[in-house]
């Protein structure tokens, strides 16, 4: 038996998709357990690239079983899309794809809220992608959010969805001078998707654990990044779920004693969408070169992700809240032909009020501050390291790659104290190197 969790350890974008594209071929069941359909893995198959929002990869090979926890919230009209848009491709969804009934579902006012909360705080703003999910968490919170099962109980979910509307309605007229919506439109909209999605619907709690029980291995695919985790991330500038390793308990219903592996993904170099703190950013024609070689622009939004050097603070936040076994290291032939390249290994920070610091002298941080506000203040200390001009671009074991990319890993390795099981070297499937598989590993760790 062996159950591996694959997420990211930095802002997210990290490449995951193809991460659980490849281990999927050791696994019988991939498990989403957290966001919603702001998330997007990009696949190369075979030359086709397909852009996965909600559906865990896996639904791209045969005979996997996908499944949507509940600590997902779902867009019922975008899943219904995703599908669709998925069998015009000739990808097989029907019975290997199962919903949680526990899921939470968005609704159009989530959508409309989200964008208008964004708007109202103009210069605040947290860089939100507007599409409701972090309303859809707050109404789950507050115990008056739709769940995927209340769909498939018609008259249940007109009598909440009509008091749910007065609190949604006084707030749109009289705040935002927006019209009323109508419980009409959104009712037939919503048993419309429930005739469509419920076939899918199921008890994935259930499901899951008597898989594992059976010693089916189970991939459980996380979204975002562990920096964008509502509790453990850079708040507020964060996502509403928790991408971290412990969500895969509460997003799937699976006890902790039964994941066998934690793979982090991270990039050679480190992004970031939206708003919020990020140290080691390059805000020069580097920064831009790194966006071109990388194709960095979100695989959802389109939006421009911001690029900078390697930040192993971060990182050490990121594997000590997450007790990774291996890392995945991805876009390594990004760094193609740099004379040097940079890593952050600490921080420095002048704290205004000298709280922290003696005689004017700054403070150092090897650890993640915090708060965002000591984090957007601090200096980056970087480590210099010889660049490669050799291409490592579709390397497919080590020996390929040039010498200088190998101590880059290296150093990263032992600064991290983790090890490196595989190394991306481009998007296709095949542009990657196995130096430990995950499934093989958490077998011999057992």
């Amino acid at each position: 038996m062996s159950n591996i969790v694959v997420l990211g350890v930095q802002w997210g974008d990290e490449g995951k998709g193809k991460i659980v594209d490849l281990l999927t071929e050791g696994a019988d069941v991939v498990a989403r357990y957290q966001g919603g359909h702001n998330a997007g893995h990009t696949v190369i198959v075979k030359n086709k690239q397909f852009i996965l929002h909600v559906i865990p990869s896996g639904i791209l090979h045969k005979g996997k079983k996908c499944i949507i926890g509940n600590g997902v919230v779902i867009h019922p009209r975008a899943l219904i899309d995703e599908i669709e848009g998925l069998k015009k491709r000739r990808v097989t969804v029907g019975k290997n794809l199962f919903i949680s009934g526990r899921a939470h579902v968005i609704m159009p006012y989530h959508t409309l809220l989200d964008g208008k909360h964004e708007e109202a705080k103009g210069s605040q703003k947290i860089g939100t992608t507007g599409r409701g999910i972090g309303p859809a968490y707050v109404d789950k919170m507050s115990r008056s959010g739709f769940r995927m099962i209340d769909l498939l109980d018609s008259r249940s979910f007109k009598d909440k969805l009509k008091a749910n509307l007065e609190d949604i309605n006084f707030l749109l007229e009289k705040k935002y001078h927006q019209k009323k919506i109508s419980v009409n439109t959104i009712y037939n909209q919503y048993m419309k998707y429930a005739d469509y999605l419920g076939p899918f619907v199921t008890d994935t709690v259930v499901m899951i654990n008597d898989l594992i029980d059976q010693g089916r291995h189970v991939l459980f695919e996380g979204a975002q990044g562990t920096l964008l985790d509502i509790d453990h991330g850079t708040y507020p500038f964060v996502t509403s779920s928790s991408a971290t390793a412990g969500g895969v308990c509460t997003g799937l219903g699976v006890s902790p004693a039964k994941v066998d592996g934690i793979i982090g993904v991270m990039k050679a170099y480190t992004t970031r969408v939206g708003e919020g703190p990020f140290p080691t950013e390059l805000h020069d024609s580097l920064g831009e070169e790194l966006r071109a070689r990388g194709g960095e622009y979100g695989a959802t939004t389109g939006r421009a992700r911001r690029c900078g050097w390697l930040d192993l603070v971060s990182l050490r936040h990121a594997i000590r809240i997450n007790g990774l076994t291996g890392v995945a290291l991805t876009k390594l032939d990004v760094l193609d032909g740099l004379d040097t390249i940079k890593v952050c290994t600490s921080y420095t920070y002048k704290d205004p009020t000298n709280s922290c610091s003696r005689k004017g002298r700054a403070c150092k941080f090897t650890d993640m501050p915090q708060t965002v506000n000591v984090l957007s203040g601090c200096t980056p200390v970087y480590r210099e390291l010889d660049g490669w001009q050799k291409s490592t671009k579709g390397a497919t074991k080590m020996s390929d790659l040039p010498r200088q990319a190998r101590v880059y890993m290296d150093y990263i390795s032992e600064a991290l104290n983790v090890k490196i099981d595989l190394i991306s070297t481009g998007q296709k499937r095949d542009e990657i190197i196995f130096v430990n598989h995950p499934f093989k590993k958490a077998k011999k760790k057992k």
